[in-house]
């Protein structure tokens, strides 16, 4: 792979790219020089999206607190001394009016969360009540539910579900400091479940845990190795939680996460590559500069499931003055 060629041409050329990534061709991809790697991320973005389109989805958290898993950036297991008040699944009109919300301030898709180790069977006739009230709003539904046992990827789909979320957070490498509860393993083997069922996968991780650089290659690498790559990728940055193992966690440098996104891109051409939680933490700047390495996805709204997110005026300001757009305006 030689990106100093794809840079210097300047043309549209047709970009050399690896038929199958390893960790040594990902990181060296990863730390070209920022001017290459972005100007390859946008040639590779332009090929398959409208460069100046940004999808919007809106997350509702439908049941808070209580969660068995250890994950070490959660406010919302039982292993850490958060103070969060738990809530009990919320009932459809309240799913219903969120989803009708999102729907008016630009969002294609509502994604719901459940703070669970893996849904019962009660658990998920009521999340497929759900769903189809998201339905009846003309938009897309995802959900993110923890693990997915035997007939639930099934159920979901048969529901009317379009997509499911399931993170494998980092690296494999890296994984084991960060959670004990559940394997990496058992991430995979949910995501193949969601995929034989015929649901489009959501499947990224977070940066600013203390991970290495090639420990966010090796997230990438391993998402971009699946047999499919996920339809959607999307890019957190850790929120420190005051009572989480990971409150004092320094923040990574902001080019770092803009070489994450740019890899993302190229790694997984056709994904959409969505910024998520910490954008509230973002500059203008950094949006801006995520934009132009193939980020084309973002969560709307002022609240992710227990964290701040910018208010959706600031948001349609920030695209107004980049000259981008949502994909709900295409028409208008």
């Amino acid at each position: 792979m030689n990106l100093q060629t794809v840079a210097s041409s300047g043309s549209g050329e047709t970009t050399s790219l690896p038929s199958a990534w390893t960790q040594e061709s990902a990181l060296s991809l990863f730390e070209s020089p920022l001017n290459d790697l972005l100007f390859q991320a946008q040639t590779v973005h332009r090929r398959h999206f409208d460069a100046n389109k940004i999808q919007a989805s809106a997350l509702l958290n439908v049941k808070t607190g209580g969660c068995s898993e250890d994950c070490a950036y959660c406010s919302q297991s039982i292993h850490h001394g958060v103070e969060l008040e738990r809530e009990s699944l919320l009932d459809i009109a309240e799913v219903t009016k969120a989803a009708r919300q999102a729907k008016d301030e630009g969002a294609t898709r509502f994604c719901m969360g459940a703070a669970w180790r893996s849904p019962n069977a009660s658990q998920m006739d009521l999340i497929a009540a759900m769903i189809g009230a998201v339905k009846e709003e003309g938009m897309e539904a995802c959900v993110t539910l923890g693990m997915l046992n035997d007939g639930q990827a099934e159920r979901l789909k048969e529901a009317g579900l379009d997509y499911y979320n399931h993170n494998i957070d980092t690296s494999e490498d890296f994984y084991g400091k960060i959670i004990s509860t559940r394997s990496f393993d058992d991430r995979l083997d949910t995501l193949a479940r969601v995929r034989e069922a015929g649901i489009n996968v959501c499947a990224g991780g977070i940066i600013g845990m203390g991970e290495a650089r090639a420990d966010r290659v090796g997230m990438l690498l391993t998402l971009a190795s699946l047999p499919e790559p996920p339809e959607s990728v999307p890019i957190n940055l850790l929120i420190p939680i005051a009572g989480t193992p990971l409150e004092n966690a320094a923040p990574p440098d902001i080019f770092e996460i803009v070489r994450t996104i740019a890899a993302a891109r190229i790694m997984m051409p056709a994904s959409y590559v969505r910024l998520s939680a910490g954008r509230e933490s973002m500059s203008d700047e950094l949006h801006a500069l995520c934009f132009m390495a193939g980020a084309n996805s973002m969560f709307i709204g002022d609240k992710l499931p227990t964290a701040a997110n910018p208010a959706g005026a600031h948001d349609r300001d920030l695209l107004e003055r980049l000259g981008l757009s949502l994909e709900a305006d295409e028409g208008e």
